[in-house]
């Protein structure tokens, strides 16, 4: 074998002058018991034993053939010699270079020769992202499973929510954090986490989808949540009720809500009227009096760990006073009720004034970071792209289309007597087609009576309570309104709005007239062939209403 490795530096050149080739024979092994012939080399007696040993694998008996005769033909190559010269060729190479010094050694595995190796755990491990599922409830009691991400927030949450469930995003939906055993409620802050709200929630609490329309509307009508009686300055204030937000926002101004309240008293039934004031540095009431000196003040809560939540269940679980709790829970508690700081106001605008201050105070520029986001988004909205679609003042106008061109109607009283010319078409157009026979389930008169039941804002057979319930839940501010079957009549409807943070009620009577059945809220003056056009005009003109019809309450199904 020694022998064979010298010699393939002669035999490299003799195969490449060979013309005439044959299939290497087993392998290309030589065969060891022909003798090599003599006075022809290494090369020479390779080639006559290779010959000699296909001619006798031929026939046994094969005439010799004369030196010059004889065909030159392709020698086998041994490859376990070729693959050592191969690396002799390589170590030769790599010993002519420079050494080298490794800079990293300890990379380098136990031998020399070892290629470099990772120490198992010197790389931090790659860990996919952490996931939670979240169930949240919709209005109607459906439930859908979502996975988000540990850093998911309560806008992002919703967005994905409006997404999956094809509602109209007009940034008014909100996360809801739900207590049923404490009868506590309390729309989540743009900016929470939703992992961290669910890890201070009990094993019966919940998340609901729903509408508030009132999130922010403080930044819009500041002094319709703020009464000048109720805020103080313990610094003289450069401006007045335009200054207001200004001044809670600012971290170096002093803002203080003051009030009485009644306070339920820690592990008892009983509540107390005190004197109650609401800073930067916590809640506090006064033991003397109406006196703010500080040694009559005493804490009764601290904003940083906690929270401020409606009580919904204020009057059968707490024996409330009032209907217009508030409660202000640590994040600790669970399950317990004696560490809860349970407090009543005497009406409505008092509770959403002490519940709007407490959040200004707590959370600040954050609450206008996030009131600021839709905005800033729609300014980003090239002129190409679709707008949001949303129920407002200005988006619905009243227009006139009776000329080539049509224009808008600025003055109530012609788009009143529009709305008017309008039904009275509807109404001769019903009156020719009811001609043609007997009513059909999709005839005019009959669809009037019902087109409205796949409305929005029409909630059907409910309670004058329960309109209330929603109208509340979804937001106290002007205009918010929904439809249902009126309990007294059941041919009339009635109209639910909410002006002033108050809900009031207005009957929808129907009325006849030349055979035809229409709907009034002003004892037939105004007539409306169904109800959508009702709603319609009074998005646009207020007529005997408080004020016009602005936001709709809904329930989406999840």
């Amino acid at each position: 074998m020694s022998d064979m490795s010298t010699s393939l530096e002669s035999l490299y050149p003799a195969c490449n002058m060979q013309s005439d080739t044959v299939p290497l024979r087993q392998n290309g092994q030589h065969n060891r018991n022909q003798p090599p012939a003599s006075g022809s080399g290494a090369g020479a007696a390779a080639a006559a034993g290779a010959a000699a040993a296909a001619g006798a694998a031929a026939k046994s008996v094969q005439p010799q053939e004369s030196p010059q005769q004889k065909v030159q033909r392709s020698q086998p190559v041994h490859i376990l010699a070729v693959r050592r010269l191969q690396e002799e060729d390589q170590q030769f190479r790599t010993s002519s270079l420079p050494a080298i010094p490794n800079p990293f050694p300890e990379l380098c595995g136990s031998g020399a020769g070892s290629p470099p190796a990772l120490a198992s755990g010197s790389l931090p491990p790659t860990q996919a992202p952490a996931k939670l599922d979240v169930k949240v409830f919709g209005e109607d009691a459906t439930c859908k499973v979502v996975e988000i991400m540990v850093d998911m927030t309560a806008r992002d949450l919703c967005q994905l929510l409006v997404y999956r469930s094809h509602c109209v995003d007009d940034n008014s939906w909100t996360l809801v954090e739900h207590h049923p055993h404490l009868g506590l409620e309390r729309c989540l802050e743009d900016h929470e986490l939703v992992a961290q709200v669910e890890s201070t929630m009990a094993g019966d609490s919940k998340f609901l989808f729903r509408k508030n329309y009132a999130k922010y509307e403080f930044f819009k009508n500041p002094t319709n949540f703020f009464p000048e009686q109720m805020v103080t300055w313990c610094q003289q204030s450069n401006g007045g009720q335009t200054q207001l937000l200004q001044n809670f926002l600012n971290s170096s101004s002093c803002p203080e809500i003051q009030g009485y309240l009644h306070v339920k008293e820690l592990g008892r039934k009983s509540w107390k009227k005190m004197y109650l004031c609401l800073r930067r540095s916590g809640l506090y009431c006064s033991t003397k009096g109406s006196s703010k000196e500080p040694r009559h003040l005493q804490l009764l809560a601290d904003l940083e760990d906690c929270s401020v939540f409606s009580v919904i269940t204020g009057r059968k679980q707490y024996s409330a006073p009032t209907d217009f709790g508030f409660c202000i829970k640590p994040n600790k508690v669970l399950q317990e009720t004696k560490e809860l700081r349970l407090l009543c106001a005497e009406d409505e605008q008092s509770r959403t004034c002490w519940m709007t201050a407490f959040r200004l105070l707590k959370y600040g520029m954050l609450l206008y970071q996030s009131y600021r986001v839709p905005q800033q988004r729609k300014a980003l909205l090239t002129p190409f792209s679709s707008p949001v679609r949303s129920v407002s003042e200005n988006s619905l106008v009243a227009m006139d289309f009776s000329g080539q061109t049509g224009r808008v109607i600025e003055n109530p009283a012609e788009a009143q007597s529009a709305a008017l010319e309008e039904g009275h078409a509807w109404r001769k157009r019903s009156t020719r087609m009811s001609v043609l026979g007997s009513q059909s389930p999709l005839h005019p008169s009959t669809l009037s009576t019902v087109i409205h039941r796949t409305q929005h804002w029409f909630h059907g057979r409910i309670s004058r309570e329960e309109s209330h319930r929603i109208i509340k839940q979804q937001g106290l501010v002007d205009g918010l309104f929904l439809l249902r079957d009126s309990q007294s009549n059941p041919k009339a409807f009635v109209l639910t709005l909410c002006h002033h943070q108050k809900i009031k009620n207005f009957q929808i009577l129907p009325c006849e007239d030349d055979g035809q059945m229409f709907f009034s809220l002003d004892d037939g003056n105004t007539k409306f062939s169904d109800l959508i056009q009702l709603v319609d005009f009074y998005q646009l003109n207020k007529g005997v209403l408080p004020c016009k019809l602005k936001h709709h309450c809904v329930r989406v199904a999840l």
